[in-house]
């Protein structure tokens, strides 16, 4: 960090410092086994939180009576591979009816002006905070704007700003809409959470009814309302292959603020779709071109960018009608994919359901986690939205420990939305313990000992899935909460195991992820 001083920051070139990241990790609840991941995933949870973003750039400087009513420019050096500017401000004398309004200008342009209605913001190429433009960052002279309509006779006002500059793959509160530094979880705590992982508005091909009665492209803040309405934690807007959305975004976040908005676009190629999650900057999309050559070239730069991708609707056919809707990238290194959309609210579980192509990722010896997206194109379907639902268990309402979650596959599909069904799947060897998505080690004759909990699924039976081998378990439910154990002596070899839930009349109501064995 390099703190400059008044008349001095409008002489120097700064040298950005890299960014510490957090790490979000999984908590778990409940029971016997889920206390002891408590404890110590816990202890690294604090020491993760207690790492904050320190700012690149420290500007400080006072304010007087002579310049009163007058415009003051606070110069800063941005460095070249800066993708992302975010300031703090705050300043002295508000009891003394002393007022520092706030802009911005680049090195080529105005950028935006706050006022006093705003001590933070952040600009980038694809998103802003209102009252200010997003655009490229180019490196160069930029400069604060203070505009000081009061200050008395008398009195100084000291000011300091503090500037973070966002490079290639790093999150400053940029993806996470949050303040200019650490975005603040939406909800603190570790739990399980609700939401939909696959939505779009008029940023591409979303559409709605009008006042008057037509179709028009459907703006977001319908699709955000109706993901309140439905009562949903967390959704992404995955519009195809832009990313003009995420201005949009940031300006409902501060409204929308018991809900997270996780920016997402969807990768539309010819040879198929892939959800990516996790930044706001540019994925070239046009793949088997000469920007785009091959997939692993395009998870080179999600890669890059610390993101997330997901094959999306794998089951769907593709054609002329909707070009790359199924999956035929050749040579996919499903090494790389860690998520598949195994349930889209187009086919659900039937014949075009992504199930099976993800089932033989797993038999593949993959670690793939389902997830399930609604894949709404318009928000006029209210009930549409979060069918199916993805519940993830995470640290705490946030971007980064959503997403962790889904990577980690402390994951289920709830098929309906019901909004309170829910599964537990737990299993023991030894002083071993797992849940959905997690790995133990059964050496041959090694018993393993499996618990499921069905939480609100009265009337619903559940079936246990062997690396495709499907089997019930257990009779209907009766009650609110009931539990089902099972064991499974280990031959020594690779296995995966996980549960569905079906409704009386045999329709998939949850989808679990697995717990792998000797992975």
């Amino acid at each position: 960090m390099i703190v400059f001083n008044g008349a001095a920051a409008q002489r120097s070139f700064v040298a950005a410092q890299a960014m510490e990241d957090t790490v979000s990790r999984w908590l778990s609840r409940r029971s016997v086994v889920c206390l002891w991941v408590f404890a110590v995933v816990a202890m690294g949870w604090v020491e993760a939180a207690a790492q904050e973003r320190k700012p690149d750039l420290v500007l400080k400087g006072t304010i007087t009576e002579a310049q009163r009513e007058t415009y003051v420019e606070v110069p800063f050096t941005v460095p070249a591979g800066v993708m992302r500017v975010s300031v703090e401000f705050h300043y002295t004398g508000h009891e003394k009816k002393a007022t520092i309004d706030l802009g911005l200008l680049d090195n080529e342009r105005f950028r935006g002006w706050s006022g006093g209605n705003k001590s933070a913001f952040t600009v980038s190429e694809s998103d802003a905070t209102p009252s200010y433009l997003p655009g490229p960052v180019r490196p160069g002279v930029w400069k604060l704007l203070l505009g000081v309509p009061s200050m008395p006779d008398g009195v100084q006002s000291e000011y300091v700003a503090n500037v973070y500059f966002g490079r290639e793959g790093e999150t400053i509160g940029a993806s996470g809409f949050g303040a200019a530094s650490v975005p603040e979880p939406v909800r603190e705590g570790p739990g399980w959470f609700r939401g939909d992982l696959h939505l779009h508005d008029a940023h591409s091909d979303g559409s709605c009814v009008s006042e008057a009665g037509k179709k028009v492209p459907c703006p977001l803040f319908k699709t955000v309302e109706a993901a309140r309405a439905r009562g949903l934690d967390f959704i992404a807007i995955t519009d195809h292959n832009t990313v003009s959305h995420f201005d949009a975004m940031r300006e409902l976040a501060p409204y929308f603020d018991k809900m997270l908005l996780i920016p997402g676009r969807e990768i539309t190629t010819f040879d198929g779709h892939a959800n990516v999650f996790g930044t706001t900057e540019f994925i070239d999309f046009r793949l088997k071109s000469k920007y785009v050559p091959t997939f692993n070239d395009l998870l080179n730069d999600v890669e890059k960018k610390h993101a997330l991708l997901s094959i999306n609707h794998p089951g769907s056919p593709t054609g002329a009608a909707c070009m790359g809707c199924g999956w035929s990238v050749k040579d996919t290194d499903f090494s790389r994919v860690h998520v598949i959309e195994a349930i889209n609210g187009g086919s659900m579980d039937g014949p075009q359901s992504g199930v099976p192509f993800w089932q033989k990722r797993l038999n593949d010896g993959f670690r793939v986690t389902a997830i399930g997206g609604s894949d709404n194109h318009n928000a006029s379907y209210q009930s549409a939205i979060g069918k199916p639902t993805t519940v993830v268990y995470a640290a705490n309402l946030s971007e980064r420990a959503v997403l962790e979650g889904i990577r980690a596959g402390h994951v289920f599909v709830d098929l309906q939305g019901s909004g309170d069904g829910a599964i537990e799947f737990t299993a023991t060897a030894g002083s071993q313990s797992a849940v959905m998505g997690d790995a133990l080690k059964a050496s041959s004759g090694t018993n393993v000992h499996f618990v499921l909990t069905m939480l609100n699924l009265a009337g619903a039976h559940a079936e246990v899935v062997r690396d495709g081998v499907v089997k019930p378990l257990g009779e209907v439910a009766k009650n609110a909460r009931e539990t089902r154990e099972f064991d499974e002596p280990s031959d020594g070899e690779r296995h995966w195991v996980r549960v569905n839930v079906r409704g009386e009349n045999g329709r998939l109501l949850v989808l679990g992820n697995p717990v792998y064995l000797n992975f």
